[in-house]
């Protein structure tokens, strides 16, 4: 047997800090450096304080002890570079803040705490504490942190759920043309989570400006990184992947820095991602101001020892040595940062009784509850309305080809979109020839991504949320969107509303349902009934192509994020070519393709041929409503009210399980807003409980078929 010793494509570093890196560091980097931490300390000390006086609702993920990797790391970054971070991210955001303010106005130790420092100080507060003057108007609190115009896109109270976000936002500067980096920063507890790692290997693949910084503070919660891994040194996740990685003092800003330096040189030079842990520790319990050894995973000792090496401390007593401050002039800047934040706290605070209270005028009104869950659609309303509603005068052609077609109109007239999914770059446009002829005209803008939904989807979402480029998402079935259904529901869905209503998130998610094609009970569902609960998505089910393409492009050119499900009963029918390719059916719009005084059918998708067919067979004197825009805020609820206030009966007609329907909540909705005008209960034809099964026979059975539609409107048109 021969063995042959491989090694890594990538290095593999630790950076220690010697004294003469110490003393070869700008004096005024330094200077900065211990304003930087002081102020985050001080920050910090405050929330804690508020924290436990009942002052902020919610959790109080405290970072003091870990400022010195945050501070050391985001130092050397540029205006134009962006950051996101993890539920325990207050330093970072200030941190960046602070360099962002910096620009303008350098933070030393003779600084004044006034102006844009002061402002940054308040708004960071203010948000923490749920309150209107915050970065997010109240919306975010501790856990969701932005400032886009500082660089901060977002802290995150998942874990391990921004990463993905920043490859987005990584990808968005490559394309603009910019040396810009993004810097993710998350901690141990995230390290092997499906999405981070999923995310290392795209943007090693793709060689994305991706800085992943890890904050090694040893426990997630409670529990040590040496129980949950086999190689607690979690930088070596970087080996497998090939992406250059460090490990580093994080208690140690200049060893921070150092380390930082020399990633932002590789991927400001197109050399793809890179990898810092950074060691440090959080003197405080995950939330709160008791300490861990208060709750037994940690003991005393081991706090000690980690408070001996404090980094406000260690970058003070080298200022000392080398003369550039004095112990007084340390001791004054730590007094002057709790003093400043004693003030904003007081500002925020009023004193009731013999407590204190957060003053009633600073809350957000209540009628800003949901305001900024979807766009306002102002960005739609002078655009051109699709003339008619029928499929068009044009040559005979198959519904995929349509999609393809506009697809590539769309994204020739439009340099912002971007398409990607698993196979969209081959196999004649994809596994079903939707994205035909794209790779080949727009060859970096069509992207073959992994199988690794969660990071594509999410990289998407950082696309989105940056704004200059606009993603149309493919996945190749909708079942696959549980894969991903943190980055689909959790981050895209939710960002606009809890970034205080004021983000972008221009994404396409195109999807199709499959059932009756003999994949079973993991390729087949009508994602439908989901996307409708879901706070934040639109969603839209064309019936035919001059629908589809007045959808898609009304989708496209609207700020939200909108689902595009299409069907393949619907692919290989042929149509003729639609007349209007350019203009759009905006929300609201729902189609009325039967009229009748005695029932109303409301369906959509490849429902609406077999509706219309059998009413046709009935004789029926039926309105039958293709809805088009599915989602509660687009639904056409003119349209909807006024058939069935004339025709008193309401047949829901859908193809999917039961269990997951569309039609359960929009029954539900119908009663409540209509009750009066019905003669009869809401009346659903769906599929069974069950998914459906590999078996043909089993399929047909658990999918709605005609001669269920038929027994419905029967029976209602008896009643009538």
């Amino acid at each position: 047997m021969q063995s042959i010793l491989l090694e890594p494509r990538a290095p593999w570093t630790e950076i220690r800090s010697t004294q003469e890196d110490w003393d070869r560091i700008a004096p005024e980097t330094l200077d900065t450096m211990l304003v930087r931490l002081a102020l985050i300390r001080a920050f910090e000390e405050t929330v804690l304080d508020l924290a436990g006086n009942g002052l902020v609702h919610g959790p109080a993920h405290s970072s003091i002890g870990q400022e010195g990797g945050a501070v050391g790391s985001i130092f050397p970054l540029r205006p134009g570079d962006q950051v996101n971070g993890s539920h325990r991210g207050h330093h970072q955001f200030l941190a960046k803040a602070l360099g962002y303010v910096a620009e303008s106005r350098p933070l030393t130790t003779g600084t004044a705490f006034d102006g844009a420092i002061r402002t940054t100080l308040h708004g960071a507060l203010a948000e923490i504490m749920g309150l209107k003057d915050g970065f997010c108007l109240g919306r975010g609190g501790s856990m969701h942190l932005r400032w886009a115009d500082a660089g901060v896109t977002g802290t995150n109270a998942i874990v391990g759920g921004g990463v993905p976000l920043a490859a987005g936002s990584a990808w968005a500067d490559r394309h603009a043309g910019t040396d810009n980096v993004s810097v993710t920063c998350f901690g141990d507890g995230a390290v092997n989570i499906g999405s981070v790692l999923e995310t290392m290997n795209l943007a090693a693949a793709w060689k994305l400006p991706l800085i992943f910084f890890i904050e090694n503070n040893l426990y997630a919660v409670s529990t040590h990184v040496d129980e949950v891994t086999a190689e607690p040194r979690l930088s070596s996740r970087g080996l497998s992947f090939g992406i250059p990685s460090w490990r580093v003092d994080g208690m140690d800003p200049v060893a921070t820095l150092m380390a930082m330096e020399q990633a932002l040189a590789i991927a400001r030079n197109g050399q793809g991602p890179a990898i810092i842990e950074a060691t440090v520790y959080r003197y405080f319990h995950q939330n709160g101001k008791l300490p861990g050894s208060a709750f037994g995973y940690r003991d005393k000792q081991e706090e000690a020892a980690w408070r001996e090496r404090d980094p406000i401390a260690l970058v003070g007593r080298e200022m000392i040595r080398r003369n550039l401050a004095t112990e007084e002039l340390v001791l004054d800047l730590r007094e002057r940062c709790r003093s400043v934040m004693e003030e904003i706290s007081a500002e925020l605070t009023a004193v009731e009784g013999n407590r204190r209270a957060v003053r009633a005028d600073l809350w957000p009104a209540p009628s800003f509850r949901d305001v900024g869950i979807r766009s306002d659609l102002n960005e739609i309303a002078a655009l051109p309305r699709m003339a008619g509603t029928d499929s068009g005068q044009g040559s005979p052609r198959k519904f995929v080809d349509i999609i393809a077609d506009l697809l590539n109109r769309r994204m020739t007239q439009d340099p912002r979109i971007v398409v990607m999914g698993e196979d969209v770059h081959r196999l004649k446009g994809g596994t079903n020839g939707a994205t035909r002829d794209l790779a080949s005209h727009f060859p970096d803008r069509v992207l073959g991504t992994p199988i690794s939904e969660n990071a594509f989807m999410g990289l998407a979402g950082g696309i989105a949320m940056d704004g200059r480029f606009r993603p149309i998402v493919e996945f190749m079935y909708p079942d696959f969107m549980w894969v991903a259904a943190d980055q689909v529901f959790n981050q895209v869905g939710k960002a606009r509303h809890m970034f205080g209503g004021s983000i972008d998130v221009p994404l396409i998610l195109r999807t199709k349902v499959a059932m009756g094609t003999g994949y079973g009970s993991q390729h087949s569902m009508d994602p439908a009934g989901i996307f409708a609960t879901a706070p934040g998505w639109r969603i839209v089910a064309p019936s035919c192509p001059a629908d589809y393409a007045g959808l898609m492009n009304a989708a496209l050119a609207i700020n939200d994020p909108v689902l595009v499900i299409e069907h393949v009963d619907l692919y290989q029918e042929t149509f003729p070519t639609p007349d209007d390719l350019d203009g759009i059916i905006p929300p609201g719009s729902a189609a009325l393709r039967r009229t009748g005084d005695k029932v109303t059918v409301i369906t959509y998708l490849a429902m609406v041929k077999p509706v219309l067919d059998i009413v046709d067979e009935l004789g029926g004197d039926v309105d039958v409503i293709d809805l088009r825009w599915l989602d509660r805020a687009s639904l056409d609820w003119e349209t909807i009210e006024t058939s069935i206030r004339k025709t008193n009966r309401v047949l829901l007609v859908e193809q999917g399980a039961r269990g997951t329907s569309y039609g359960g909540w929009l029954a539900d909705e119908i009663q409540r807003r209509l009750f009066d005008w019905l003669d009869s209960p809401v009346m659903r034809v769906t599929g069974s409980e069950a998914s459906p099964s590999i078996s043909k026979v089993l399929e047909r059975a658990a999918c709605a078929s005609r001669e269920d539609i038929g027994t419905a409107l029967s029976s209602l048109l008896e009643l009538a």
